[in-house]
C-alpha cells in the first residue's frame, strides 16, 4: 500500500542522486543510466498499479515492477564490483533494494491467490 509506495518514491530519489554522483563525478553513463531506468521505473509501476482496472491488471504492474527492482539489484552489484561504489553505498542501496524486492514478491504472491480465489 502507502508504505510500499513511499519506499519505492524515496528509494527512486536515492537512485536519481546516485546517477548524478556517477555522472557528474565519476564520469560513468552507461551503467548509471541502467540503474537510473530500472531505478526510477519500480515506483512509476507502482503508481500506475494505483489505476489498474482489474486485479489482473494490478498484478501486472506489480510484477513489472518486482522485476524491474530485480534488475536495479543486478546494475548495483555491478557498479560495486567495478568499483564505482563503495562498500557502504551499496550496502545501504542495496539493502533498501532487497526490501523492496521482498515487499514485492510478497504482494505478488497475495494477489496471485486471490485471483486463483477469484476474490
Amino acid at each position: 500500500g502507502n508504505l510500499m509506495m513511499e519506499k519505492s518514491f524515496l528509494f527512486a530519489l536515492r537512485i536519481v542522486k546516485l546517477y548524478q554522483h556517477l555522472s557528474e563525478k565519476k564520469k560513468e553513463y552507461v551503467l548509471s543510466k541502467q540503474v537510473l531506468r530500472s531505478g526510477t521505473s519500480i515506483g512509476a509501476n507502482l503508481e500506475e498499479s494505483r489505476g489498474a482496472q482489474s486485479s489482473p491488471d494490478f498484478q501486472a504492474k506489480i510484477s513489472v515492477a518486482y522485476k524491474e527492482a530485480r534488475e536495479t539489484s543486478y546494475w548495483l552489484r555491478l557498479l560495486f564490483a567495478s568499483k564505482y561504489l563503495t562498500e557502504r553505498q551499496f550496502n545501504s542501496l542495496h539493502a533498501d533494494c532487497e526490501e523492496l524486492i521482498r515487499i514485492l514478491g510478497s504482494t505478488q504472491l497475495t494477489m496471485r491467490t486471490k485471483i486463483q480465489k477469484g476474490l
